[in-house]
C-alpha cells in the first residue's frame, strides 16, 4: 500500500491546481514532488515531545481519540503517522535567491497558498485511507490542536517528520530533509498497516553542518532580522522580522493572497495573510538537500 499511496500523492502534486502559482505569476507548480515518511504510533519518541516539544504537545493515540476517532485496545500500535515533505520548487528557490531584505513576491504568494494545498493534501489523504476501508485523520485538522504561549503548539510537523525519519533539525530550527529545508510539512494519522521509514540517526541535527561539524552558519549570514547565531534561533526576533514582512508583503500583494484562519489559544481566528521570510532557508547548503548525506 505504501507504493500506491505515494503514486497517489505524487499525481496530486501533479494534478492539483491548488498547488498553482497565479498566472501573472507564470502558473507554475508550488511544490515538485513529495516525499513521504510513516513512524509507528507506539514509537517511544512521541512521549519525549511533551519534553522538547511542548507540554501539551500530543502523542497520535491522544491525538487520534481527541479527533473522535475509534478507540481500540493497544490502540498506539497500530497506528501509523505519515508525513509529507512539500519542497518549493526550483522556480521559486531561484527567485528568492536573488532576494535581500524583502522576500521574492513569487515565495511570498507560494507561501501563503501552501496552506489551502497543506490541507487539501491532508483532507485527500484522509479519504485516500478511508476508501480503503480505514480511518484517518490529521492533527492540524482536529479541533485538538492549538496554539498556545506564543510559539508552543499541540502538534509539530517538524517533530513528527524527525519521528517518521525525514531529516533533522538545524541551527536556523527549520527542518532539514533529504530534499532539503526550503520545504513545507504536513501529516495524517490512519490505522492502516503501512511499514514504518527507520530513522537514519536520533540525533535531531545530524543534518546540519554547524552541529555535525562546526562549520557553516550561513543561515546566521543570511537572516535580515538577526535571529541567529551559534546558540540557535532566537523565535521572538524572527517573528518580530516577520511582521515586518508581513505588512510590506501584504501591501503589495493583499489583492491576491489568500485569507488564513488558525486556532490559537482555544479559538479559530482569521489572521493576516503569511507570507514568510525564508531568507535562512535559500542560497544556503541545506536548501536543496542534506549536506550531510553522504557521511550519514
Amino acid at each position: 500500500m505504501k507504493e500506491l499511496l505515494y503514486t497517489f500523492l505524487k499525481d496530486f502534486f501533479a494534478t492539483s491546481k491548488l498547488n498553482r502559482l497565479p498566472e501573472s505569476y507564470g502558473g507554475g507548480r508550488i511544490f515538485s514532488k513529495p516525499l513521504i515518511g510513516i513512524a509507528n504510533g507506539d514509537d517511544p519518541i512521541f512521549e519525549k515531545f511533551k519534553e522538547v516539544a511542548a507540554p501539551r504537545h500530543m502523542t497520535p493515540a491522544e491525538m487520534w481519540i481527541a479527533s473522535d476517532c475509534p478507540e481500540a485496545p493497544n490502540l498506539a500500535s497500530q497506528l501509523r503517522i505519515i508525513s509529507v515533505v512539500c519542497p518549493f520548487s526550483n522556480h521559486i528557490r531561484e527567485e528568492s535567491m536573488k532576494a535581500k531584505i524583502m522576500p521574492a513576491e513569487i515565495y511570498s504568494i507560494g507561501r501563503n497558498y501552501a496552506n489551502a494545498f497543506k490541507i487539501d493534501v491532508m483532507k485527500q489523504l484522509i479519504q485516500f485511507f478511508q476508501e480503503k476501508g480505514f480511518q484517518a485523520t490529521a492533527g492540524m485538522l482536529s479541533e485538538a490542536f492549538d496554539i498556545y504561549s506564543g510559539f508552543l503548539s499541540t502538534w509539530s510537523e517538524r517533530h513528527i517528520a524527525f519521528a517518521a525519519g525525514l531529516g533533522t533539525f538545524s541551527l536556523h530550527e527549520g527542518f532539514i530533509s533529504e530534499v532539503g529545508c526550503n520545504i513545507r510539512l504536513c501529516s495524517v494519522i490512519t490505522n492502516a498497516p503501512l511499514e514504518a521509514t527507520p530513522r537514519n540517526s536520533d540525533d535531531p541535527y545530524a543534518n546540519c553542518l554547524f552541529y555535525a561539524k562546526g562549520t557553516c552558519r550561513e543561515c546566521e549570514k543570511k537572516c535580515p532580522g538577526d535571529a541567529i547565531d551559534e546558540n540557535g534561533h532566537d523565535k521572538l526576533k524572527c517573528w518580530t522580522y516577520g511582521r515586518k514582512v508581513e505588512a510590506e508583503m501584504n501591501a503589495r500583494l493583499g489583492s491576491i493572497l489568500k485569507p488564513h484562519w488558525r486556532r490559537v489559544r482555544g479559538e479559530y481566528k482569521e489572521q493576516k495573510p503569511p507570507v514568510g521570510c525564508a531568507f535562512c532557508q535559500y542560497d544556503v547548503p541545506c536548501m536543496d538537500k542534506n549536506p550531510m548525506a553522504s557521511e550519514n
